[in-house]
This record gives structure tokens, C-alpha cells and sequence, in this order.
């Protein structure tokens, strides 16, 4: 989604600038800027370093590396009302062929990056198994009991209402319920694996910690504060088994 948006603002903001074939390692060397540093001393001149200097770090931050001299070859003939050096249809063939790059690249950073956060959480989830108090299920779910409720269990099709806290195993908390104040409603059958399963060993009005491996997590696929195939600890208070909406 991100590079969809990324290609859409590229296309938007340059349809009409002209581009060359120089290599994108040129990108950003000193040497091929031509031009001098403005006093800025004016709105206008203000605004104008603004605008290129936070365009230019956006797509930096997004890893397109740009060559300086074609982009400034295309922002001046866009300036100047100049025809663009290629028509809409080659412009929209560019940014198609470079979507497909950098969807690559992307890729293939999420799956390095996962392959060493999966080693990390492997490592971690082998010694946790050993701490005192941490049982394991069949799956590799690891629990403890923090307290035990005496109320309903809820089934793999119930609705629960649940307070939690997660944390990614280097103590960074991404999310809380707690923290805000707030517990949320949830359907079982609708959330990662290691908590369909991890809940239906609970009973109201228990606390527990739950040490999830990343293939009942999110795995590849976690949202950026998360990160690939990370493992997760949860702690998690069932304050309803069966929740029911007042209507």
C-alpha cells in the first residue's frame, strides 16, 4: 500500500518533468549540483526551499534515490512552462516499471529484516520457556498464569471484552488498552492465532502473559510498528468470556 501511495505522489508530482538515463548512484553527489545556495530572505524564497527540501527528504525516507541533475532539469522546464520530454502514456510506463522495482526492493528488505527478527524471537522464546512459571502449549504458545480467575471460559467463537498491553520482546510497548483507559470487544475467530488460542485457557477475571511465537503472530505481514516475524508478549486481563453489546 505504501509504495502504491508512494508511485501515486511520484506520478502526481512529476508527470510533467523531464528525465534522463544517468545512473541513480549519481543521485546524490555533491559535484553534480549547479546551482548556488539562495539567500533566503524572502516568503517566497522560504516557501520554495520548503517545498523542495521536504519533497526531496519524503522520497528520500521512502528509499527512491533521484538523480539530482534530471530532477532539477525537470523542475526548471515545468517552471518554465516547457513540454515534458515524455508524453503521458511513456511518463505512466516509467512509474509502472519503477513500482515494480521498488515493490522488489521492499520486499526483499521485509524478508531480511524477518529472517533476523525471527532468529532474535527464536532465541528469545528458548530461554523464556525456562523461566519459572511459563508453560508451553502443543503450538509453542508460552504462558503464565499472572491471576486466576474463577469465571467463564470463553470458546474459539466467542465474543470477549479484554483488557492488554503488548510489548515486542525488547520491552518497546506498541499497544495498551490500558494505557488508554479503555478495554476493546473482539470476536476470537478474528485475531492472530496465539490469541484464539492463548484465551481459551482463561477464565474471567484473569490476568495472563502470553510469549507468542511470530507464526502465531503477525509474521511477515506485522504493520510497521511491529515489524516481520517478530515474537510477542502480551499481557492480557479476560474481563468477559461471552460479551454481549448493550443495544
Amino acid at each position: 500500500m505504501k509504495i502504491k501511495l508512494l508511485i501515486t505522489s511520484l506520478l502526481a508530482l512529476t508527470l510533467l518533468m523531464g528525465c534522463n538515463e544517468k545512473s541513480t548512484t549519481e543521485a546524490n553527489d555533491k559535484e553534480t549540483m549547479t546551482t548556488s545556495t539562495p539567500t533566503l530572505d524572502t516568503l517566497e524564497s522560504k516557501v520554495s526551499y520548503l517545498i523542495g527540501f521536504n519533497q526531496v527528504k519524503q522520497l528520500k525516507n521512502q528509499g527512491v534515490e533521484l538523480n539530482f541533475e534530471a530532477y532539477l532539469s525537470g523542475t526548471k522546464q515545468a517552471n518554465e512552462g516547457t513540454e515534458s520530454q515524455f508524453s503521458q502514456d511513456e511518463a505512466q510506463a516509467i512509474f509502472t516499471e519503477f513500482q515494480t522495482v521498488m515493490q522488489v526492493k521492499a520486499q526483499e528488505k521485509i524478508e531480511k529484516l524477518g529472517s533476523e527478527n525471527k532468529l532474535t524471537s527464536e532465541a528469545f522464546l528458548a530461554t523464556n520457556k525456562t523461566a519459572d512459571g511459563v508453560l508451553t502449549t502443543e503450538s509453542g504458545l508460552q504462558y503464565k498464569v499472572l491471576t486466576q480467575g474463577d469465571g467463564a471460559k470463553p470458546t474459539a467463537e466467542s465474543t470477549v471484552q479484554v483488557n492488554y498491553e503488548g510489548k515486542l520482546i525488547n520491552g518497546t510497548v506498541f499497544d495498551s488498552s490500558f494505557e488508554r483507559g479503555t478495554p476493546i470487544e473482539f470476536p476470537l475467530n478474528g485475531v492472530i492465532k496465539g490469541w484464539t488460542e492463548g484465551l481459551q485457557l482463561m477464565q474471567e477475571g484473569s490476568r495472563f502473559e502470553f510469549y507468542i511465537p511470530s507464526d502465531l503472530a503477525y509474521g511477515l505481514n506485522a504493520p510497521p510498528n511491529i515489524g516481520p516475524n517478530q515474537a510477542l508478549i502480551f499481557k492480557v486481563e479476560l474481563i468477559q468470556a461471552n460479551f454481549e453489546a448493550v443495544k
